[in-house]
Parts: C-alpha cells; sequence; structure tokens
C-alpha cells in the first residue's frame, strides 16, 4: 500500500488530528542508510512526526528536524514539507544496543540526553526555531512536549515503527491529536481515558486497521479533510553538487585534482554518491574565472 497521510477534525473543529501510515518511507530510508533495527526506529519515528509537520504547513514551506542528543546514534536529521516529501538521515546508522527492561528496541538509549530543534522556513526573512530539552528519547513523548512548550499547543503524539527479528520493516506510521481552544472539559477528559486504553500503533496497524480506524478509537466521529499520498523525495540533484563543488573555488579543485584526480561526494540525506574524474574536474574548472 502507498504510504499516506488523514488531516482530520472533530468537535466541531475543536480538535484536529494528522495520522500517517510511512511504512514505505521507514523501509526506503533502513534500505538507503543500512540502518540497525534500533536506528530504523529512532530516524522512522523523526521522520513520521516530520511529515505529519510538514502537513500542518502550506505552498513552499519547509521544515527541519534535529534531535541532538549525547547517545550512540548521534544527530537524527529529518527534513519535510508541504508536499508529503520527507528525508532525513542519523549520525551512525550502524549503533547496536540490547533490548531495553520492556523487550522493546532501545530508542531512548540510542538518542540520549540533549535537544530537539525544529526549524521552519515559511519564507519570511527569518526562520522560525523551536527548541526543548529531550524528556524521553522516545521521541513521541518529546514532540508532545514540543508542541505544548513551542507551540503552545496542547497534543498527544504517537509514533512507532515494528522491525521483525529479521529486521525487515512491518509497519511505521503515527497520530498527532491536538487540541483547540473551546474544548469542554468533559471531552478533554474522554479524549484522555481513550488515549490512556490505546494499544501502540504499530498493533493496531500490524493488525490491519487504518489510520481512520485508528483515529475512531479515540474520538467516536472524525471527519476526514485530506487524504494525501506521502513518500521518501531528496533534494539532491548533480547540479546541486556541482554548485557545491564550484564555490570550493579554483584552487582548491586543482588542489583535488593534483592530489586526487577524482572526486566522489555524498549526499547525507539519500546516501547518493556524486562521481567526478579528472576530465570532469577539469571542465568544472572551465566555468570558473582564471587569476
Amino acid at each position: 500500500m502507498q504510504d499516506y497521510l488523514i488531516r482530520t477534525t472533530a468537535f466541531d473543529g475543536k480538535l484536529r488530528a494528522f495520522a500517517a501510515n510511512t511504512t514505505g518511507i521507514t523501509r526506503e530510508l533502513q534500505r538507503r542508510h543500512d540502518t540497525t533495527p534500533v536506528a530504523t526506529a529512532a530516524l522512522g519515528r523523526t521522520a513520521t512526526a516530520g511529515v505529519m509537520m510538514g502537513a500542518m504547513l502550506k505552498g513552499e514551506e519547509r521544515l527541519t528536524i534535529q534531535v541532538k542528543g549525547d547517545g550512540p546514534i548521534g544527530q537524527i536529521v529529518v527534513d519535510a514539507d508541504a508536499k508529503g516529501e520527507v528525508r532525513g538521515y542519523v549520525d551512525n546508522p550502524h549503533v547496536d544496543l540490547p533490548l531495553n527492561e520492556r523487550g522493546k528496541l532501545d530508542v531512548s538509549g540510542a538518542v540520549g540526553e540533549g535537544y530537539l530543534h525544529v526549524i521552519k522556513d515559511l519564507g519570511l526573512k527569518e526562520p522560525y526555531r523551536g527548541s526543548i530539552p529531550i524528556v524521553s528519547g522516545e521521541l513521541g513523548e518529546d514532540f508532545t512536549y514540543y508542541f505544548a512548550k513551542s507551540e503552545q499547543t496542547p497534543s498527544a503524539v504517537a509514533l512507532g515503527v515494528l522491525v521483525a527479528t529479521d529486521y525487515s520493516v512491518q509497519v511505521s506510521g503515527g497520530f498527532i491529536l491536538q487540541l483547540l481552544p473551546g474544548l469542554e472539559e468533559e471531552e478533554i477528559a474522554e479524549i484522555e481515558q481513550k488515549l490512556a486504553k490505546l494499544p501502540p500503533i504499530t498493533t493496531l496497524m500490524a493488525g490491519g486497521e487504518d489510520l481512520e480506524e485508528v483515529l475512531k478509537r479515540m474520538v467516536d466521529s472524525v471527519t476526514i479533510l485530506e487524504r494525501t499520498d506521502i513518500r521518501f523525495q531528496c533534494k539532491c540533484s548533480r547540479e546541486r553538487v556541482e554548485r557545491t563543488l564550484l564555490s570550493l573555488g579554483r584552487e582548491e579543485i586543482e588542489q583535488i585534482i593534483r592530489e586526487d584526480g577524482k572526486a566522489e561526494l555524498v549526499c547525507h540525506f539519500c546516501n547518493e554518491a556524486y562521481a567526478y574524474n579528472g576530465e570532469q574536474l577539469h571542465s568544472l574548472l572551465e566555468r570558473l574565472p582564471k587569476g
């Protein structure tokens, strides 16, 4: 099934929710970065949050999420936009940890303590920046805290990636439930009670429930406003790589030709390698001013 995202409302617009099936995206991230199960889970959860937060944007707006903890996975970086496109990477894709005390992948141990940053390019002079301390490292709780503290929107965030014993990604997805002004106390209490009893989203998805069914477990009647296909998509290209090489300047390119005779640049986000032989590097030099 194609990965997809739904945007919904309930309680006469006093609650909004986003839910995403990112199984294919997480499989693609795992394939491109050769991630271990715990790195797959951490990157997949962050990408799921990113693609849902991207759905809150408009037009050409985009955002970058940086999870900067002191754990062995290093930094997690995810880029997403309003078109349902997402990409990402981790510093150490081969981090390997024992299961935690609950027998689950130890995402919290891989992430460690530090900060979660969200940078939004909204087309203004300066990007919006929001930062919060990492509160658990499991990431769902961290994004819940981010929405409460940085965007002053009470939210419930669930993120999950189910990795099988053969390391294959079985399911990946999540939801963001946001309480808007006007909700009555009893309505909030009802939602909280249902959330407390809700099984992990990966359990529900693996059992065959679709996103609409998952959301209806928390809110009896939801109105689906939009259903959007989402996908892994990198922005890199040979043209962008050439601009990067040209920005090094004549002297540095000449040094590369003398010392190595070739160059290879690898995109962090998709692991695509762009190779340039000596002849191609000389062609680049011709495009630079002499002297």
